[in-house]
């Protein structure tokens, strides 16, 4: 009977060890979970990300957000452009484990007008066709910096930093790192922006001086939107501060930077701006297969989002 009773007590531990095992061998599908630490010594970036509805739209978004799981004490305010709140952006967002405030406005003009207004639109020819191209993002921005105050008034702790992000760009985590250091307005060069391998402020003796850049170089600017980031509370000691659809695309930044420096006054991030931390890069437009050009049409997918 003892020896019956020891081996009992050996089976119970073979079975806690293999449970225990097993627990382990299947943690990396919870790890997935990212959980976002929260340290109230470090600023809140507010990454303002104005997004709309295309094939690639989700793909972009779920690049850009687990790149943002990794970023402390981040805010991620997406607007899309669009009547009405999307179910596949709702649901992305939800799934992030990001802090996240989700907003929704439709762009009065459409990008591509017939309306020959030179102040909002840049004309464009190529060998197949003309257009006029109007900024975009401009209501979704504005719709986020006008949350943007009225959150900031709310809450006791309002250091932070604004950073305007395409949702198809790239970034490195040492950007969210540099940003943190800002007093009111800083900026670092963008890869692969302006018809350049770089864009960037030249500084001497770490001040701006000037800007490397080729396209519109005589803009008050000549900056990308992925270049710089403000100060948050700047944003509430300029309540005017916005951006406008009077501007050319190409001239937004331009226009928001007016309100709040000077090239003089800009500070100068990721070593005096000899390092890349961001890339303007954009996602090639998917070519899809016209199914009704097949002879063996595929099976249909609209039930599956993409």
């Amino acid at each position: 009977m003892p020896f019956v009773n020891i081996k009992k007590q050996y089976i119970a531990i073979g079975m806690l060890v293999f449970v225990a095992l097993f627990f382990f061998n299947t943690r990396p599908a919870f790890q997935c979970q990212i959980t976002q630490e929260v340290n109230t010594y470090l600023p809140t970036i507010y990454g303002i990300t104005p997004t709309y509805a295309r094939l690639a739209q989700k793909a972009d978004l779920t690049r850009l957000s687990q790149t943002l799981m990794l970023v402390r004490n981040f805010h991620w305010v997406i607007i899309e452009d669009s009547e009405t709140k999307t179910k596949l952006v709702e649901n992305l967002l939800k799934e992030s484990t990001l802090k996240y405030t989700h907003l929704n406005v439709k762009t009065q003009k459409s990008k591509h007008s017939t309306g020959l207004d030179i102040n909002i639109c840049v004309f464009k020819t190529s060998k197949y066709y003309t257009s006029w191209y109007c900024a975009s993002g401009v209501e979704q921005r504005n719709a986020a910096l006008s949350w943007l105050r009225d959150h900031l008034r709310q809450v006791e702790d309002k250091k932070g930093v604004v950073y305007f992000m395409d949702d198809d760009n790239t970034y490195a985590l040492k950007v969210f790192d540099e940003m943190r250091k800002i007093k009111k307005v800083g900026v670092w060069p963008v890869g692969i922006v302006g018809g350049m391998r770089v864009e960037m402020p030249l500084v001497t003796d770490g001040k701006v001086t000037g800007f490397n850049a080729v396209w519109k170089s005589f803009r008050p600017f000549p900056i990308d939107m992925a270049g710089f980031a403000i100060n948050a509370t700047l944003f509430l000691n300029h309540p005017e501060a916005k951006f406008s659809r009077k501007v050319q695309s190409g001239f937004q930044e331009s226009e928001i930077l007016k309100y709040f420096t000077t090239r003089e006054e800009l500070e100068p991030l990721a070593d005096n701006c000899t390092k890349v931390y961001a890339w303007h890069t954009r996602t090639q437009k998917p070519s899809i297969t016209n199914p009704k050009k097949l002879k063996t049409p595929p099976i249909p997918d609209d039930h599956i989002e993409v």
